[in-house]
């Protein structure tokens, strides 16, 4: 097995340094769409941290003095896809806008959705989040060596709570592949059904982040035996890296922005200019911080450069876990 290791732009926790007003790119005149109110569509259930980043988003464009701004809409169900294909056929005039991250990607990879960022235009990226090896409370396993040692002794039998086909599934098959170990995943469309589950003890393991779990881990009622970040979370000092555990295993999950293709140029870089300023307000800054969330703006063409490298990096992964077979 090659080494895996998922870098692209999340090596870390960035800072956005704070813009006092946005500029369209050199070449291209930011025009804003014909609508006073974009639709966001978020794919996943209200209370999962996506939903709720976006969430201080639209909070934060709603009181910008701009012509055009954001209307959030949940449109859950079947691992984010049926929010991507709204998103994917609605009309490329500026006026629909998708909260996207790697499930386009690993959906894609899973044969359970036929496109992925190429099917859109990238407008910005924005934050990162990485995740945690998160277990319930009653597991019997204190740190990760012990855990790793269970699971290793009985193949298939520790349960992982995950939603099919998304990043909460593909981070623990790359951890599979990084160790030895192989798990029993148990199917949940979201980060709140997979709380609950693992809160009450339903499934044994399941991935978290300082976002959803930080109250849970600091009051005992859920363990954390390792972040998959480059360095140790500030906000849970006393919990080791994979890196320091000697796996090589880099993984969060980057938030961003995009549109239907054939969005006009200008247009996208409208709303690329409305989410930099959007990331650069302190209050964003400070909320993000306390959720051990990175923001990290990146514009239209740096994005697409940033998914086109994060989609090798994943079909590379899929390949060698035998997820993909490469068209």
């Amino acid at each position: 097995m090659k080494s895996i290791f998922i870098r692209g732009l999340t090596a870390g926790i960035f800072t956005v340094a704070a813009v006092a007003a946005f500029t369209p790119s050199a070449t291209h005149a930011a025009t804003a769409p014909k609508c006073s109110n974009a639709k966001l569509i978020v794919p996943w259930k209200a209370g999962g941290g996506t939903q709720v980043i976006f969430a201080i988003f639209e909070k934060i464009v709603k009181q910008m003095d701009i012509p055009s701004k954001i209307k959030m809409v949940t449109i859950p169900g079947q691992g984010g896809n049926k929010g991507a294909k709204e998103a994917a056929k609605a009309k490329p005039d500026g006026c629909t806008l998708f909260a996207i991250h790697q499930s386009a990607v690993t959906s894609y990879l899973n044969g359970r959705i036929p496109f992925h960022y190429n099917n859109f235009e990238t407008v910005a990226l924005l934050t990162s989040t990485p995740d945690i090896v998160g277990a319930a409370k009653s597991v019997p396993w204190n740190n990760f060596a012990d855990f790793k040692k269970a699971v290793l002794a009985a193949p298939g039998t520790v349960k992982v709570g995950a939603t099919f086909g998304s990043t909460s599934q593909f981070y623990w098959l790359v951890l599979q592949a990084k160790t030895g170990m192989k798990f029993k995943f148990v199917p949940y469309d979201g980060t709140r059904e997979r709380m609950t589950a693992i809160l009450s003890g339903a499934i044994q393991m399941g991935g978290l982040n300082v976002a959803s779990g930080r109250k849970y881990l600091e009051n005992g009622d859920l363990k954390g035996f390792a972040i998959a970040s480059a360095k140790r979370s500030k906000h849970l000092p006393n919990m080791p890296t994979l890196k320091e555990l000697g796996v090589d295993m880099i993984y969060a999950l980057d938030r961003g922005i995009v549109a239907p293709k054939g969005t006009p140029r200008g247009v996208v870089d409208y709303w690329a200019g409305v989410f930099k300023k959007a990331a650069a307000d302190p209050s964003f800054l400070k909320q993000m911080d306390a959720k051990g969330t990175g923001v990290n703006y990146v514009g239209p063409d740096g994005y697409r450069k940033w998914a086109d490298k994060m989609f090798s990096e994943h079909e590379k992964i899929a390949i060698e876990i035998g997820l993909w077979k490469k068209k």
